[in-house]
């Protein structure tokens, strides 16, 4: 047998036809039939690249020059947009994007869950999707005296990409982070090195609340001392008034992961507050609150609205989280019990139940596919189920366990359409239809989509 080889080799220089966009918002251009995945382009241009990659059956390249111009493409307004990792379709025009993200949607229910024929809705998209985030952890690098803050750039874990502003941060999350950069450096607290894991601030994160218009800052660092502690906060203090909690996140650990297990309240509150539509939300240094509330609004509308929930409708929010899917559920249902591993998410989703004085909740901290078998066993019978995994989806056993108890609906939120779409044909094998998909844009310029899905029990079977 003749091995094939691939028709470019590596260095070669081509001029390709963008045909088509990964899940990944990469263009796709191909030379006789072998596709080259290209960033920063869009389907209808005409580009010169090089070949970076070759593999047996794809190869990558890297943009040179853009020779036909697609009218979607559009001017980046972050200036090192072509650099950080944090966005990947600036160069788009939004329509393009909630098209792109809808086809994302739709291809993984044909290939994936292979129910072709399920309506999968536009994409609901915002008025204005910049300054959206009212979150960021950003790493510290430089030298003491002169600190830098910025992402990493693309596919890369140590190079940092010094940057003054984020065109999807909330400015406030820019002047907080400059501010704490500006400080640190003045008293020369030295930046954490991952590679000989020495110094001592690690990253600066900032939570804002949007309608509260309250401010968190908390400092990690690799020390369980923060150097300068208390002139850094009256500085910060002093210069924005709006601060109102400064706490310190002690993270050890040689690892990626940005916080540790312990925190510590240096100034002001343990909590800022929050709202989205009616209900208010009590957030903590490690609280899991959507980053985006104008959709995350839009989100959870959509999830209520698929539950058809009555007053005498029972209900299990599964990774429940710190309550925010469950109170809301909790204004139109009868019941609503709340299941998180997370201890602390918890512990917030009773102080927000409370919060809001919404009494026909009740949480409880474990593992959904072992406490749902065992509420079964006590009689409880959900009409409704809501389910909102993390990213790698469901357990087999926890959906095991959604179709054991026998609700008459299911509302599956996901973040991962891959996975989205697996869990619904195993859920569709358990005898529930999907009957309709809605993605909702929570994080304009990049290729990430969240997705509503509503699936109801088939009777016949």
């Amino acid at each position: 047998m003749v091995k094939q080889s691939a028709p470019v080799k590596k260095n070669d220089i081509v001029s390709l036809h963008i045909e088509d966009l990964t899940h990944e918002g990469n263009g796709v251009g191909k030379i006789e039939g072998y596709p080259i995945f290209i960033p920063y382009v869009l389907p209808g241009e005409k580009a010169s690249v090089k070949v970076v990659k070759v593999n047996k059956n794809f190869g990558f390249g890297k943009l040179l020059e853009v020779q036909k111009t697609s009218p979607d493409r559009v001017e980046p307004p972050c200036d090192v947009f072509y650099k950080c990792g944090g966005c990947q379709i600036q160069h788009m025009s939004y329509r393009m994007q909630l098209e792109m993200k809808h086809n994302q949607v739709r291809n993984v229910m044909r290939k994936i869950a292979h129910m072709p024929d399920v309506p999968v809705h536009d994409t609901i998209g915002m008025e204005d999707p910049w300054r959206y985030r009212n979150k960021v952890a950003i790493p510290v690098g430089g030298k003491p005296g002169n600190l830098i803050t910025g992402f990493y750039q693309m596919r890369s874990h140590h190079i940092i990409e010094d940057m003054e502003t984020c065109v999807v941060q909330d400015e406030v999350n820019d002047r907080m982070v400059e501010a704490v950069r500006r400080i640190a450096s003045k008293h020369g607290i030295s930046q954490y090195d991952e590679k000989t894991d020495r110094g001592v601030l690690r990253h600066i994160m900032v939570r804002t609340g949007r309608q509260s218009n309250e401010t968190m800052i908390v400092l990690i660092t690799r020390t369980s001392k923060l150097p300068h502690q208390k002139v850094l906060v009256h500085e910060l203090v002093e210069t924005y008034p709006q601060i109102k909690s400064i706490m310190h996140n002690i993270n050890n650990r040689r690892t990626n992961v940005i916080m540790g297990r312990d925190t510590n309240l240096l100034w002001g509150e343990p909590y800022i507050y929050d709202t989205i539509g009616d209900v208010q939300f009590a957030i903590s240094a490690k609280s899991f609150y959507q980053v985006n509330p104008p959709q995350t609004k839009k989100l959870y509308e959509k999830a209520l609205e698929y539950a058809n929930l009555d007053e005498n409708d029972t209900v299990i929010d599964a990774y429940c989280g710190i309550g925010t899917i469950s109170l809301f559920l909790a204004q139109k249902a009868k019941k609503v019990y709340g299941v998180e591993v997370v201890p602390e998410a918890i512990e917030d989703a009773k102080n927000n139940a409370e919060l809001n004085a919404i009494t026909n909740v009740e949480f409880t901290v474990g593992q959904a596919e072992k406490v749902m078998p065992a509420w079964k066993k006590q009689g409880l019978n959900p009409d409704v189920i809501i389910v909102d995994p993390p990213r790698k989806g469901c357990e087999v056993d926890f959906l095991q366990a959604m179709i054991d108890m026998e609700p008459k609906r299911i509302v599956y939120v996901s973040c991962n359409p891959s996975t989205l779409a697996r869990d619904l044909k195993i859920l569709a094998d358990g005898g529930y239809a999907t009957a309709e998909v809605q993605p909702v844009d929570m994080f304009p310029q990049s290729m990430h989509i969240e997705s509503v899905a509503r699936l109801e029990r088939d009777l016949s079977n």
